[in-house]
């Protein structure tokens, strides 16, 4: 065999594990903000803001997908009786966006910026039927 192709063989013989892959447990794919999350227990997200008081609770039903470690659900679109409980911190603006166009040869420019509004979040609990899955 040529080195090429032993270095070929080995390659394909150990499968790559995913980078993004989270760790065994719960988590829910629930719709929020136009969007679609992978929200886990335990962990802050960023979601656009919201019109809830900090330290306030907010209660998500539009559950697309929830898995409790060993089981999936999936929902057709939503999945009947699971919500995802989320905690308010704070009220933030996301990163600067500079917005600059310009037309050659016209001496037209514009420079803009841009700071979304967002709320993050934490997951308090997912729940199916009313039992908490974490």
């Amino acid at each position: 065999m040529s080195p090429t192709t032993e270095s070929a063989a080995k390659s394909s013989a150990e499968p790559a594990a995913p980078q993004d892959a989270p760790t065994s447990g719960a988590y829910a794919i629930v719709e929020a903000s136009g969007q679609q999350f992978w929200l886990q227990p335990n962990r802050y997200y960023d979601l656009d803001r919201l019109g809830i008081d900090v330290d306030g609770t907010l209660t998500i039903d539009n559950v697309l997908l929830v898995n409790d470690g060993k089981t999936t659900t999936l929902g057709q679109p939503y999945v009947k009786g699971a919500s995802v409980e989320l905690k308010v911190m704070a009220h933030r603006r996301g990163p600067k966006i500079i917005i600059y166009k310009m037309r050659p040869k016209k001496k037209t420019r514009r420079k803009n910026g841009h700071r979304q509004e967002l709320t993050r979040v934490m997951v308090e609990s997912i729940s199916l039927g009313g039992k908490a899955l974490a």
